[in-house]
């Protein structure tokens, strides 16, 4: 892999940060079509297993030059579009004034198979296939964590949300900095921490529970809701029904219960408009690296999913207008949306 020219500059004006990845406008696109067939509302994505089209596939050969091996579980490999990369002198030129600050950017991006077979989906796949991915994110987690502050293990499902391949993977983006959005949460977490002597998201849980109105499903280690403060029409938060800092802390009674929530969870998604339901999802816990010599006691881990559909499996909803200069909005409140799941099917739609 050639050296690239990959940094991070911020920005006084809202104060947040933004990654430069020039390499990434070359990765290769299977997302959403340029033609629509037919009218009807179906969902676009579409995916083959032939390793011909599809270099996710066994066999597969990217766009690298890469062969993919045989696998007939999961597979895991270095993103062959990488924003981070630990190669030196790859960031051109730091700059450190308060209105031109840019800073190197160093790490790994992986890309996580779940499954050979490209017509599955998380919420088609077995309690002992989802357990695969889940024992997977954690050998990750384990190995990367020492070395790099934050790692994100994360899922882009479906092409309204930028994905480029509808094979069944997500990623992992490891780097040596804590990001914008994860350093919000760390601080936050720590001001109500040093508030009220309280865990945020476990105080948060106990008061959902308490007021019922906006829980759709438990189990015995798990609680997944719609949080109160949620933007995307279908939001949600799965939470651990104790506390647990990282990925790494959880019990393996926890991740087997996480299996079932999971597919269950993803099934009641696809149920609501009858298609593979699109969604953003990522893992949030205590910052790694140099983070593990400090107190992070007052983080809480939790699975977020911020999926784009609104009206039909082919109306998202976009973020335009006030949303992007302003304060953003949403169209139905957290309460029907956690009632509309909570009232699902359990059973998948293509089941039936």
């Amino acid at each position: 892999m050639s050296k690239i020219n990959n940094f991070r500059r911020y920005n006084p004006l809202i104060d947040e940060w933004i990654i430069v990845a020039v390499n990434r406008i070359n990765r290769p696109w299977q997302g959403a079509k340029t033609e629509k067939s037919g009218s009807s509302e179906k969902n676009p994505d579409d995916v083959t297993s032939s390793i011909t089209t599809n270099p996710l596939a066994p066999g597969g050969v990217r766009s690298s030059g890469a062969k993919n091996e045989d696998y007939l579980s999961t597979f895991v490999f270095e993103n062959d579009f990488p924003s981070f990369t630990e190669f030196d002198g790859c960031a051109g030129k730091e700059e450190n004034s308060d209105l031109f600050k840019q800073q190197e950017v160093r790490g790994v991006c992986r890309v996580i198979c779940y499954h050979p077979d490209s017509q599955k989906t998380l919420a088609q796949m077995s309690l002992e296939e989802i357990r695969t991915v889940i024992n997977l994110w954690h050998q990750q987690y384990v190995e990367l964590c020492p070395k790099y502050d934050w790692v994100q293990i994360f899922e882009n499902r479906g092409a309204v949300v930028g994905c480029s391949n509808m094979h069944p993977h997500g990623q992992l983006w490891a780097s040596n900095y804590l990001p914008s959005i994860p350093q919000k949460k760390h601080d936050s977490q720590k001001k109500y921490f040093e508030k009220h002597g309280k865990v945020m998201l476990v105080d948060y849980l106990d008061q959902e529970i308490t007021k019922k109105e906006r829980i759709i499903m438990r189990n015995e280690h798990w609680t997944w809701l719609v949080p109160y403060w949620a933007f995307w029409p279908f939001e949600t938060m799965l939470l651990p029904n104790r506390h647990v800092a990282r990925f790494t802390d959880l019990m393996e009674a926890e991740k087997q219960s996480l299996s079932a929530i999971l597919r269950d969870l993803l099934i009641k998604y696809d149920n609501i408009f009858q298609c593979s339901f699109p969604y953003m999802m990522g893992w949030s816990g205590a910052p790694t690296g140099t983070y593990l010599k400090t107190d992070c006691s007052f983080w809480q881990l939790h699975l977020s999913f911020f999926p784009p559909l609104l009206r039909s499996a082919t109306v998202p909803k976009f973020l335009a207008g006030y949303e992007v200069f302003a304060e953003k909005q949403r169209d139905i409140s957290p309460e029907v949306a956690a009632a509309t799941l909570r009232e699902l099917d359990g059973v998948h739609y293509s089941c039936k």
